[in-house]
């Protein structure tokens, strides 16, 4: 029964959560919004908490997916969701261009290898005419069919975001207790060891990398279709990769729902900073992801989730 008391909380808080809300905008939007990080770190969570390949790039897959889907609006006239497949193809081509090499890396040297790549891709695209310089680009002004996603409320993003989270979710479930999943998690513990017993390390990372870039593009064409606008630092700005990590970190990296239980918390918490101080409150985001990035290194290692995990091997003692 314990097993099952997490994701019947968390299922139970997402269909009631409509109900509690309605008629109440700001809730509405934050309901989409936990939604929407809870996607791009469980996308993260595929190769940094299962693989434990520490990527803090991701902020270029999710940005390749934004501004595919406004690409095919501006220059195609198309509804920008339907950029969604053609920024998943693109992040899953580019981890394979950038995985062969930095995959071989490990440890901090991997992550500032992917620090790297993302910050030359968002300075190449801020001074691209075609992906609108520094100044970005806009979807429809006005929604001209249903396919546009453009809506009053934000509860309809809510139902979407859910229904594709609950996809990944699925999918990592089954990669989690599949032949992959036990590959990735020996790699994550002694890689050595892994290819000791003949488990081809380069390739299972190269194809986690490869997944996950695919869904961290989802959520960022997701993100366009919601916002209706992508620039450099929205699309590709490190903070992006820096929030994946904190939220997956905070839950439980490595752990099906702890991307969702981080978002639940930190999306928040980001929300009521920014209302509170406004655009005085961007400095401060970066002190705050600091200081839960010390206490989790310091206290929580294993994440939130760890706890009630800890608490069940108590009671069995």
């Amino acid at each position: 029964m314990n097993r099952f008391l997490i994701p019947g909380a968390l299922l139970a808080l997402a269909l009631v959560y409509p109900l509690l809300v309605q008629s109440l905008p700001v809730y509405e939007r934050l309901g989409a919004l936990v939604l929407l990080g809870a996607i791009g770190a469980s996308a993260w969570n595929i190769v940094g908490g299962y693989a434990g390949q520490v990527s803090v790039g991701h902020a270029v897959f999710f940005g390749f997916g934004a501004y595919s889907s406004v690409v095919v609006y501006t220059h195609l006239g198309w509804p920008p969701i339907a950029g969604a497949p053609l920024g998943m193809a693109l992040s899953v081509l580019l981890a394979a261009v950038i995985g062969v090499p930095t995959l071989r890396l490990s440890g901090h040297y991997f992550s500032m290898a992917t620090i790297a790549v993302g910050e030359l891709v968002r300075v190449l695209s801020s001074t691209s005419e075609f992906l609108g310089g520094a100044q970005g680009l806009g979807g429809p002004a006005i929604p001209r069919t249903v396919f546009d996603l453009s809506f009053l409320s934000a509860m309809p993003f809510y139902y979407i975001f859910l229904v594709v989270l609950s996809l990944l979710l699925l999918l990592t479930w089954i990669i989690e207790r599949g032949r992959m999943g036990f590959y990735l998690r020996a790699i994550k513990d002694s890689e050595r060891a892994a290819r000791s017993l003949g488990v081809s390390a380069g390739r299972y990372k190269l194809y986690a990398y490869m997944l996950s870039g695919a869904f961290a593009a989802l959520a960022g064409s997701l993100y366009l279709c919601m916002f209706g606008f992508v620039d450099p630092d929205s699309g590709f700005g490190i903070l992006i990769s820096v929030k994946m990590v904190v939220m997956a970190a905070l839950g439980g990296a490595g752990q099906l729902f702890g991307p969702l239980v981080g978002a639940l918390i930190l999306v928040p918490l980001e929300e009521l900073s920014n209302s509170l101080l406004g655009g005085q409150g961007a400095g401060l985001t970066f002190v705050v992801y600091g200081a839960i990035i010390v206490i989790i290194a310091r206290f929580l290692p294993s994440g939130l989730l760890s706890l009630l995990n800890r608490r069940k091997v108590n009671r069995v003692d």
